[in-house]
């Protein structure tokens, strides 16, 4: 995964979401599913952000991971707002084509992650850790 790529899509991806959230909320007076679209289309770009902080694979891998599940849950408050008439077909198709964008790049990620062998775990003595670590 070109983390920095992944990053600026998630990013770009969470900013249509907000401005979707914002016009659902200002002027369709809707508040419920718009809130569950907003938490779910920026917890994406958050759990990318998480993953940079893991200490290990297991940890980087379920953060990336739980990105995905949070694309798969975006991908449904859009497909639910768009039957209901909440949103426009071009509304719809423009986050939708942001969303399986990541979502592709993050089950690819995820997939060569689960393929990639462990490394071995380095001998590293308490002197030499930083603290906290």
């Amino acid at each position: 995964m070109d983390n920095n790529a992944t990053k600026t899509k998630s990013r770009q991806f969470a900013v249509k979401i907000i401005q979707l959230y914002k016009h659902l909320s200002n002027n369709k007076k809707e508040y419920v599913l718009s809130e569950q679209l907003l938490r779910s289309g920026t917890g994406i770009g958050a759990n990318l952000v998480e993953a940079e902080c893991a200490t290990n694979k297991n940890e980087f891998l379920a953060k990336i991971q739980e990105a995905l599940q949070k694309c798969a849950e975006t991908r449904y408050w859009l497909e639910i707002l768009s039957e209901s008439g909440f949103i426009t077909e071009f509304e719809f198709k423009n986050c939708i084509e942001g969303c399986d964008e990541l979502r592709k790049i993050l089950f690819y990620t995820i997939k060569n992650l689960k393929a990639a062998p462990v490394s071995p775990a380095k001998n590293v003595s308490r002197e030499t850790q930083k603290p906290g670590l």
